[in-house]
């Protein structure tokens, strides 16, 4: 009966160690997340110095990351085709891509309630954009 008791207290130390860790590590990740997401700036992208052709470009943020694959025709945005997204709530800001079409900038506002995937995919388009600078 001893050594059920020790079986059983020992197997659930070693349960509580590995939450334990597994919930640091998960901290930790969040931590770099936000911190990213604090740092990454939407810079601005001439689109007279962007040669025609499709581009693909990406973010990853940890949590959230983006992979679009965007079309430049007479040095205007086409199309902006949105590849991957992994997002946690960030779906609503998937739109974004069409605004950005519109405004033929990645000056747009941020999706509320989904700022970081909107970020996100902004940066990933802008990364698309720098790839066809001549």
């Amino acid at each position: 009966m001893w050594n059920v008791k020790k079986v059983v207290i020992s197997a659930g130390c070693i349960a509580v160690l590995a939450i334990g860790m597994w919930a640091g590590k998960y901290l930790i990740t969040v931590q770099k997340y936000k911190d990213t997401i604090k740092k990454l700036e939407i810079g601005t992208v001439d689109l007279s110095k962007v040669s025609d052709g499709k581009y693909t470009g990406g973010c990853d943020a940890l949590l959230i990351s983006a992979k679009v694959e965007v079309t430049i025709s007479n040095k205007k945005i086409k199309n902006i085709v949105l590849l991957n997204h992994k997002n946690e709530r960030g779906k609503p800001a998937e739109v974004i891509t069409d605004r950005v079409v519109e405004a033929q900038s990645l000056q747009v506002d941020a999706i509320s309630g989904a700022t970081n995937s909107s970020k996100v995919i902004l940066k990933a388009i802008e990364n698309a954009l720098k790839a066809g600078q001549a």
